[in-house]
């Protein structure tokens, strides 16, 4: 398998990270890929460290958005809009892939029912240095294990436009997790690598680091925008909030 992959890359202030991040990319092991890094206004030196790149690598493309969001859900989807790939895959401009990501996600989507491909990934700080904190998900997810919690890192997954077309991120909190939701929505499944393929950093103050902010998120998504009949809604906030408290107990 030799298809394009579209790489999206949301950015907005980014200097002291972006240039790992694009590294990341660039020591890929699978090389058809186009970079679309989207810079969110930002007011740092992100756009000429960018262009550096850009003037480098005939790969990776630089686009702005009109004003600033700092939200990656509008960044996010003028890359998706722009995309030339067949598979749309995500990397923040703080975050890193390991060399075999793309290598050993493609060979997955062979399989007709499978639209996503995701994989395990590791946690360091914000300053880079790795936290020995690994986030395992299950090997086969559907849409209604979905339904029970966010089991697919942003920075891992990828989906397959020519089975679902170009899903877009909606202007809510958990973007990404409705968007996955949406996909499998459409009967098909996400398969797990059972591979190490990324590295997430965390923030010193991440939004989504509040517990009780993340359930209302998770509600809003279940009642609002998936519209389940409230029975329903409260079968699957149910597993969300048991799992999240075990975890939280450990």
């Amino acid at each position: 398998m030799s298809y394009l992959v579209s790489v999206i890359m949301p950015a907005h202030n980014s200097s002291a990270t972006i240039s790992s991040a694009i590294n990341s990319v660039l020591a890929q092991t699978y090389q058809n890929w186009e970079l679309l890094v989207i810079n969110d206004n930002s007011s740092d030196d992100t756009e000429s460290i960018v262009k550096e790149y850009v003037k480098r690598d005939s790969r990776i493309k630089y686009l702005k958005t009109d004003k600033t969001f700092k939200r990656p859900f509008y960044p996010r989807n003028i890359g998706i809009e722009n995309a030339n790939g067949r598979f749309i895959a995500f990397l923040d401009s703080d975050d890193l892939w390991l060399p075999t990501k793309l290598e050993h996600q493609l060979p997955l989507f062979e399989m007709n029912d499978v639209a996503i491909v995701f994989s395990y990934y590791a946690k360091m700080n914000c300053d880079g240095k790795m936290q020995n904190r690994l986030i395992t998900s299950p090997l086969i997810v559907d849409y209604e294990y979905l339904l029970k919690g966010d089991c697919i890192g942003n920075l891992t997954g990828i989906y397959d436009t020519s089975k679902v077309g170009k899903v877009y991120q909606k202007n809510i909190h958990h973007e990404d997790y409705l968007m996955w939701l949406e996909i499998l929505k459409q009967g098909r499944y996400a398969m797990n690598t059972n591979t190490i393929e990324a590295f997430y950093r965390t923030q010193k103050q991440s939004v989504s680091g509040n517990k009780f902010k993340t359930m209302q998120w998770h509600w809003n998504i279940l009642r609002n925008e998936l519209k389940l009949p409230l029975f329903v809604s409260v079968k699957y906030f149910s597993h969300y909030a048991i799992k999240g408290l075990a975890k939280f107990l450990k």
